[in-house]
């Protein structure tokens, strides 16, 4: 993982152009822990957000003026949203960033690596609504993975755990650390599933 960060991952498509337009950033934390199959931490946003209410997603948000680097500010959005610890982590690097037409936000990916055994839990409810701990080999098995299908007709990776369903942003940067990191496993592209009606809320 941490070479392939050094030689500079280049950005994948996701089905139309992602380059950073630069109206406004945010950043996001990839969260393993420092095992052998890590644990990858997932959040559950609040049912009473405005935007995505119920949506998996990872820990993270828009850039703050005091903020002074992308890592800063994911690591400040962990703590708020889920109490981490901002020195427990080691920051191994960032993915490019890519545009979310959505929201029109630059998301910047910021991998870092803890040892885990300490409870994260939501610190507000109004903004978490849980917290999730996957296993690499979980998430990289062919029994979680299918191709999400939006109304729209676009088609995009996916992960089904139970009633927890990981698509969009997510899943795709899941998707890419999964090659970076040679974790990836084979799995049936063609498993095509319906996003969730209780995903699709905006």
């Amino acid at each position: 993982m941490e070479r392939a960060l050094r030689e500079g991952p280049v950005p994948r498509s996701i089905g139309l152009d992602r380059s950073p337009r630069g109206e406004r950033h945010a950043a996001v934390l990839m969260l393993f822990t420092d095992d052998a199959d890590p644990e990858l931490t997932f959040v559950t946003r609040a049912e009473t957000l405005r935007k995505h209410p119920g949506q998996m997603a990872l820990p993270g948000g828009r850039v703050e003026p005091g903020d002074t680097t992308r890592a800063h500010t994911a690591l400040r959005e962990a703590n708020e949203e889920i109490g981490l610890v901002a020195d427990a982590v080691s920051v191994l690097g960032e993915l490019p960033p890519l545009w979310v037409p959505a929201s029109r936000f630059d998301v910047t990916t910021v991998l870092g690596v803890w040892e885990g055994g300490t409870p994260l839990e939501p610190v507000d409810p109004a903004e978490t609504g849980a917290v999730h701990c996957y296993r690499v080999s979980d998430l990289a098995s062919e029994a979680v993975r299918v191709t999400a299908s939006h109304p729209t007709g676009f088609l995009s990776p996916a992960f089904v755990f139970g009633d927890q369903f990981i698509w969009g942003l997510t899943a795709h940067l899941v998707d890419w650390v999964l090659e970076l990191g040679g974790w990836a496993r084979p799995w049936d592209a063609d498993r095509i599933v319906e996003i969730p009606a209780r995903y699709l809320r905006d």
